[in-house]
């Protein structure tokens, strides 16, 4: 006999319905925000990753891990950002099968160039509407599910 699902409560159901709605909501207003950039949020993300790191550079299997992407949907991403000259692949010289992923001059001005807007973006459609308790708390509760996703996740990549 199968097991009865643990349906949500009303609290619960709210509580997931509220995040799922804005969640989605919010990450389309930022890439429509981003589009007159020619950027999208994952790009934008792929490229935030690769300008804080040294020398602009990733392995591939540590940008994917950061990302939380899998390594075929990382690989098909940088393929696309290749091709317009963000990003390039260098071979690993102690690995053979390892590749990192660099930033280009053009990729650091793109992500320069759009990083204001971003900016302003995410504090119009967000940070503005919080407090600085609120600020704390959703990056309190966040880091926790990233945390525990981020495990899943590394053990379902394998």
């Amino acid at each position: 006999m199968a097991k009865q699902p643990n349906w949500l409560n009303p609290r619960e159901m709210k509580a997931w319905r509220s995040y799922i709605i804005a969640s989605r909501r919010l990450l389309d207003a930022l890439d429509f925000d981003l589009d007159q950039h020619d950027l999208s949020m994952a790009d934008y993300e792929v490229l935030a990753l690769l300008s804080d790191a040294p020398e602009r550079k990733l392995r591939m299997s540590e940008l994917a891990e950061l990302a939380m992407l899998s390594k075929s949907r990382l690989s098909h991403r940088i393929k696309v950002m290749e091709g317009v000259g963000w990003i390039k692949r260098e071979k690993c010289p102690n690995d053979k099968r390892g590749f990192f992923a660099v930033m280009t001059e053009k990729g650091f001005k793109a992500i320069a160039k759009a990083a204001p807007d971003h900016v302003e973006s995410v504090r119009s459609r967000l940070l503005d509407h919080l407090t600085v308790k609120d600020q704390e708390e959703i990056s309190r509760i966040f880091d926790r599910v990233t945390n525990k996703l981020r495990g899943q996740y590394l053990a379902e990549d394998k």
